[in-house]
């Protein structure tokens, strides 16, 4: 991904945090050298100092038969926001976007023993809807392995990490704030929280330069 430095991000510990807050995803992969993409949620953990996705394909979806044989990408988007020139000191100013994306490069393997189907599966009840799973738990086995023949889980091991924020840097305080206060104002929730990570930055920034 292109990444201007003034962009960059490089803590995992909040690059984390925005994919498991944001952890509907885009995976893509190729088939015959055509790219192929297919949007899921994941779990997002930490295997000792390993970053592990989890989720799970239709059987019917053709994409996970070769995922193990090369590198795999997953794209975490959201949020972002347009932002108006009309916010910038400057009359000689164009229009732009603010976002927030993290790429994430890895290796995949499926799972195929029963066992790993159901923990994986289970594990995405408790990150999604914890209160579901006691419901879960009292299904019928054969209820459930009707569900499991369906589908088609994988873990992929991260083995590059990249981040953008792109977040009005390079503009003054007062063109910030005043960015930042016209994205409060929005009735699109992305767009409010974009403006919630602007600010979140510039407090972050703000305590680097104190130090």
């Amino acid at each position: 991904m292109y990444i201007p430095k003034a962009n960059q991000i490089s803590d995992r510990t909040e690059i984390v945090s925005f994919m498991k807050r944001f952890s509907f995803a885009t995976l893509i992969s190729a088939i015959d050298n055509v790219p192929q993409a297919t949007h899921l949620p994941l779990t997002v953990k930490y295997d000792h100092d390993d970053i592990i996705l989890t989720g799970h394909f239709a059987k019917a979806n053709l994409q996970w038969k070769n995922i193990e044989e090369q590198s795999v990408l997953v794209i975490f988007s959201e949020p972002h926001a347009y932002i108006s020139p009309k916010l910038y000191d400057k009359i000689e100013s164009v229009p732009t976007w603010n976002y927030y994306a993290v790429h994430a490069y890895g290796k995949c393997t499926v799972l195929h023993e029963r066992s790993q189907i159901l923990h994986a599966l289970e594990d995405m009840i408790l990150a999604y809807e914890a209160d579901y799973k006691m419901q879960w738990d009292s299904l019928s086995d054969s209820f459930k392995d009707k569900m499991l023949n369906g589908i088609v889980p994988f873990t992929m091991t991260v083995t590059d990490l990249q981040a953008s924020q792109k977040l009005s840097q390079n503009k003054t305080t007062l063109e910030q704030e005043r960015i930042i206060k016209h994205l409060a104002e929005s009735n699109d929730s992305s767009v409010r929280i974009t403006g919630e990570y602007m600010e979140s930055n510039i407090k972050k920034n703000s305590g680097l330069k104190t130090r």
